[in-house]
Formats: structure tokens, C-alpha cells, sequence
């Protein structure tokens, strides 16, 4: 501090505190420093304590939170923005601290990092979670509808979440679609429009409506392809109880289109062998999640895999209203990733040699 240190973190990196001995800890380094160095923690959740720790550092003058969105993070993760933000939104007079958050981004920001990086959030997670403002039973409903305060203790509208407003269909056009993006706040050079647009009007013929959270699995996946080697064409799936899952799928390479055939345990593993071998690489599947974008009957399938293609591991993130069609441009994006990765990788090298 003498020189010239201006925060000192309390961590506990391994998760294994409980709140009152974090807390305990701050306040004796609170006590012991002057009081213009700010105390700040940093917390892990392989106890699930992350936020209550960090919130026994708040209650004993830390007031520097050091936060991941979603709570993602190594093993169990970190201490959880949107949980940590809300308590001391929601219980700000008991603990008398604020903070200047704009706390209508949670929600949008959740989902952006979501989607990212392919890490759902489990629905029953505090703020963000599907059903953090669920109410199934029906005391619960009654006692909402007469009162939201009685099973509401935060206003969902507080953290932008104000259902899927934005409602696209095949007859919207492109300034709708445009204007649609810019309420969610995104905004996207000419290509990248371009080609959100197209895989939307593709994906609105198929799908009666798309929501703001269509949208935004839409534009996620398309970022995510500008440079793509190979472009999926098509994949069709035959095969059933009695017969053997069969695939064929067309890519295309610039203005090559290449056709390649394969069976699989199943229909997704068949069009993920297809995938391999019509882009001459070797890969696994290491892992592979497949989720609803919103509620329905005709919601977008929204698959997350991780491959080792060609000793290299990645990931790849497709959406389509088909779960076979989703899972073949996911797989398809690992591919990608590789290959540029890959060429990377030889880029550097060649100029790394004399």
C-alpha cells in the first residue's frame, strides 16, 4: 500500500470458505488497511458458496466484486454477476450499498454469453434461469396474480426480461428485420446482415414465428460462420427401426460441391460421418447438447458439440427447426473452426522459419 496500491483482492480460489469464515477474513484485512484502498474478492463455487462468500465480504466492507456472467467459469465456476447484482439491488437498505449496474442488460447479456459460448443455463438457476420467474402451482399463481409481491420478491421487467416482444415471419422484410436486430442491440456490418437475413428468411419459412431469442441463436451462429471453409448445403436422413441410419450431405467449397454418404448409430451420428469425410478430416465428437431456443412444438433445435478434429478440440454451434439439421451445422462449425485454426497454426510457422 505504501507503494501506491489502490486494491487489495481477498480470493479464495479453490471454493472451499464458508461465509462466516470469508468474512471473517475481509474484515481483518478491512481493519488493517487504510480506507482508501478499496477490499475486493474473488470467489469460487466448488462449494456452491460463491455468492453467499461474496456477500459475506459485501456485509464486512469489501466493495469490489470480482463476477462472471452466468457464474461460468473453471470447475464450478465463479461468483455469478446477475445473482450477486439483484441481492444488492433487491436487499440494498438491509446491506446499505449500492451499486450503478444497469440491471435491464442482465438478461440480454446472459443470453449473449450463452450463446457465445455455448454453455446453457440450467432453468431452475436463480435471475436468469427459464423458470427463475415460473410459477407452476397454483397457490403460487393466485398468490402472483393478487400480489406479485407475495412470490416476486424482483420485478423480472427490472432485468430486461419482457418475454419475446419481437415476433418476425416469413412476409417480414428486411427493414422489420433490421429494426428488430437494433432493439435487441445488435448491430451487424453488410455481410454479416446479409447473411443473418438470408438464414433467417430461410428458417421463417419453415417456422411460423421467430422471437427476439431466434434472433439472436441466428445472428450468434452466422458470426460464427463468415469465414467458413465449407457451407452445408443440404443433409438428407433415411433409415429406420428396422433399417440402418444413413445420411448424405452436399457441401460447398467455394464453387465446388462436394457429396458424401455415411451410416451412423443413428441419423445424427450418420450426418456428422458424412460431414467428416466430405471434408477430408478426422474427427470426434467429445461432447454434444441440444436445447430449445424458446418454448413449442416448432422451436429451433439449438446444438452445441466439442470435436477433436484432427487432434485439435472445438467447438461449433449450429440452430435449425430440425435437430438433425442443427446437430450437421454444428458439427460442421468445429470443422471449420479446425481448418482455420489449422491454417493458422502454418501460417505462423512459415513465418516463424528463416
Amino acid at each position: 500500500m505504501r507503494c501506491g496500491a489502490t486494491t487489495i483482492n481477498v480470493p479464495d480460489t479453490v471454493g472451499y470458505a464458508t461465509p462466516t469464515e470469508f468474512g471473517e477474513l475481509v474484515r481483518i484485512v478491512r481493519e488493517d488497511t487504510p480506507d482508501h484502498v478499496v477490499i475486493s474478492t474473488h470467489c469460487h463455487n466448488d462449494l456452491g458458496l460463491a455468492v453467499a462468500n461474496a456477500l459475506a465480504g459485501i456485509e464486512n466492507g469489501a466493495r469490489q466484486i470480482e463476477v462472471a456472467v452466468n457464474g461460468i467459469g473453471e470447475r464450478a465456476g465463479n461468483c455469478s454477476l446477475e445473482e450477486i447484482a439483484m441481492i444488492v439491488r433487491t436487499r440494498r437498505e438491509h446491506l446499505g450499498v449500492e451499486h450503478g449496474l444497469n440491471i435491464k442488460e442482465i438478461t440480454r447479456t446472459s443470453r449473449l454469453v450463452s450463446m457465445t459460448t455455448g454453455y446453457s443455463v440450467q432453468p431452475n438457476k436463480a435471475v436468469v434461469g427459464a423458470s427463475a420467474f415460473a410459477h407452476e402451482s397454483g397457490i403460487h399463481q393466485h398468490g402472483v396474480l393478487a400480489n406479485r409481491a407475495t412470490y416476486e420478491i424482483m420485478d423480472p421487467l427490472e432485468i430486461g426480461l419482457e418475454g419475446n416482444q419481437l415476433v418476425l415471419g416469413k412476409h417480414s422484410g428486411r427493414h422489420a428485420f433490421v429494426d428488430a436486430l437494433e432493439k435487441l442491440g445488435i448491430t451487424l456490418d453488410d455481410g454479416a446482415l446479409n447473411r443473418a437475413f438470408t438464414r433467417f428468411k430461410d428458417l421463417a419459412d419453415r417456422k411460423v414465428q421467430l422471437t427476439d431469442q431466434d434472433l439472436s441463436a441466428i445472428v450468434a451462429e452466422e458470426l460464427g460462420a463468415a469465414d467458413d471453409v465449407f457451407l452445408l448445403e443440404s443433409v438428407v436422413v433415411g433409415g429406420g427401426t428396422h433399417l440402418q441410419p444413413r445420411a448424405t450431405v452436399h457441401l460447398r467449397k467455394g464453387e465446388e460441391t462436394i457429396e458424401e454418404s455415411a451410416i451412423g448409430d443413428g441419423l445424427i451420428d450418420a450426418a456428422m460421418g458424412a460431414i467428416a469425410r466430405a471434408a477430408g478430416v478426422e474427427a470426434r465428437l467429445v461432447s454434444f447438447h441440444v436445447s430449445a431456443v424458446t418454448g413449442g412444438t416448432d422451436a429451433l433445435g439449438d446444438v452445441v458439440v466439442q470435436a477433436d478434429v484432427d487432434g485439435r478440440r472445438v467447438t461449433g454451434r449450429g440452430v435449425a427447426t430440425d435437430v438433425v439439421e442443427a446437430s450437421a451445422r454444428a458439427y460442421l462449425a468445429a470443422v471449420n473452426r479446425a481448418i482455420a485454426v489449422a491454417a493458422k497454426d502454418d501460417a505462423g510457422s512459415a513465418e516463424a522459419t528463416p
